[in-house]
Formats: C-alpha cells, sequence, structure tokens
C-alpha cells in the first residue's frame, strides 16, 4: 500500500488552483488561435484576437484570465493500492482550495447555502467527484467553473425512443438557447446514459477533458464531429456577435442504462476552459 501525504495533496491543489486561473491550457489556447486563423467574418477574427490577447496578458503578468475565478470542481482518480494518510482526502482538497484562492488573490465566489448567499470567503467547499481506480496513484483534475456557463446547462430524462436524433437535438437547441451568455467559443460537455445523478456527472467530465482529444468510440467521436459543425453552423460565434466559431469542441461520455431510460446531459464551457490535472 503506497502512503500518500494529505499535506502534499493540499499543496498541489493550490498550486493548481492558481495556474488553472492564470495559465490558460494548451489545448484550448492552441484551439481559439486556430479558430482565429481559420475565421473568415472580421468580427470574429477581431474578437478572437482581443481574447488571445487576454490570456496572454494573463499569463505575462501573473493575472486571471477571467474575474469569474468560479467554483472550484476538483475530479479525483483514486487508486485502491493507495492510502491518504496525514489528514482526509476531502479536507486536504479544500485546504488547498482555500490556500490557493486566499493566497493567490484570487475572487471567492463560493456561497454556504443556496438561499441565505453569505460567502464563505474562501472559495470553499469544492465540489468534489471521486473514482476508485486500479493502481496506487492519485490523478488530481482541478477545474475552476464559471457561473455564466454553468447557469447554461441543461438535463433531460428523455424516453429511448428520441434515439439519436433526440440527443442531437438537445444539444444543439442547448447551445442555441445558452447565445452569448456562456462567452463563446465553448466547450460543450454531454453526457448520455446512466441515471439522473450520473449524467450529469459524465457531461462534467466531458467538459473538462482536452478539446483534441475525441472519444475512443468511432461512434460518439464522429457525433462529436458533426454536433461541432451543427453548432458552429448556428452563427452565435465569439461573445455572440457572429461568426463560425461558436464552440471549440463538443466532448461526449456515455454509460450503460436502464432499458427505459435515456438520460442526457449538456455542460458547457466558456472559452476561459480551465482544467489542469496532476497525478501524485
Amino acid at each position: 500500500m503506497r502512503e500518500i501525504q494529505a499535506s502534499s495533496i493540499t499543496d498541489k491543489v493550490r498550486e493548481m488552483c492558481i495556474s488553472a486561473n492564470v495559465v490558460l491550457p494548451g489545448d484550448v489556447s492552441a484551439r481559439i488561435k486556430a479558430c482565429h486563423d481559420s475565421e473568415p467574418w472580421p468580427g470574429a477574427k477581431d474578437t478572437l484576437a482581443k481574447l488571445i490577447e487576454n490570456m496572454n496578458i494573463a499569463r505575462e503578468d501573473s493575472v486571471p484570465i477571467c474575474q469569474d475565478t468560479g467554483l472550484t470542481w476538483v475530479g479525483v482518480e483514486l487508486g485502491q493500492d493507495a492510502h491518504v494518510v496525514g489528514g482526509g482526502l476531502y479536507d486536504a482538497i479544500n485546504e488547498g482550495v482555500r490556500r490557493g484562492y486566499v493566497e493567490g488573490y484570487l475572487r471567492k465566489s463560493v456561497v454556504a447555502d443556496p438561499l441565505r448567499r453569505k460567502n464563505t470567503g474562501d472559495n470553499t467547499p469544492a465540489v468534489i467527484s471521486v473514482e476508485i481506480v486500479p493502481g496506487d496513484k492519485l490523478a488530481i483534475t482541478v477545474g475552476p467553473k464559471g457561473a455564466g456557463s454553468e447557469n447554461m446547462s441543461r438535463i433531460a430524462m428523455f424516453p429511448p425512443s428520441k434515439g439519436e436524433k433526440g440527443v442531437k437535438e438537445f444539444v444543439v437547441e442547448s447551445v442555441a438557447i445558452a447565445g452569448p451568455n456562456p462567452c463563446p467559443p465553448i466547450v460543450v460537455g454531454v453526457g448520455i446514459g446512466g441515471t439522473f445523478d450520473k449524467v450529469a456527472l459524465l457531461a462534467k467530465k466531458a467538459v473538462m477533458r482536452p478539446v483534441d482529444v475525441r472519444s475512443g468510440d468511432p461512434y460518439y467521436a464522429a457525433m462529436e464531429a458533426e454536433l461541432l459543425d451543427r453548432v458552429n453552423a448556428l452563427g452565435i460565434g465569439p461573445q455572440g456577435f457572429g461568426g463560425k466559431t461558436t464552440a471549440l469542441a463538443v466532448n461526449i461520455e456515455t454509460w450503460p442504462t436502464h432499458i427505459a431510460c435515456l438520460p442526457v446531459a449538456v455542460n458547457i464551457n466558456c472559452h476561459v476552459a480551465r482544467h489542469v490535472t496532476a497525478v501524485l
């Protein structure tokens, strides 16, 4: 059994919270630059140029890419042969988030109660998802998630008769309804299958997947490509000003489901699609 110190988890999460908010992931920045180079609409091209300038300033001056530094989503893959010692896993992660947001001078956006709305003052607690996997490693993904894009999420419990066509229509409709609100160009995470709770997690995992990684299933990889074309054909464009670049990617994650179910969830990320992964 390999032991992992809780303090090392805290230190790593602190570091990741700051870096995720300051430096856009390479896959996302490269995709935005590629979209800029291929964008035919002058207004859209100029808007993408401003987004690129913004992310360069953030990286060079070590300041947040966006003022909304998000609610911190943390995905954990914990090896079954790894043991966290010196403290609890959840406590270690939340302490890392607290230090990252306080010491990194990042905006604190979490309220302790959804209706009474008192700010916790340190951006905790994080939303933590833990999956037990083979091995003795601990993989952590930190994804600060802004409210503008998160508010555009949707979920539907369809009957199986909706089929592939119904799923595709729901995804495209979700982006059309979102319009400029999630600060496009966006990343569209799609979950299909499982249960009401599972499909939402699938969509979240999909939106955190690198934009240059396609589904390992050719059927869904083709669906991702088709949906990206259909979403970009909406003409919403960067920041909603029109153009062919409405989305950077459509990522799909699936899970087995009940014979009478077809759950579908859409989770949208803005162009500041922050995600960083580390392995301890």
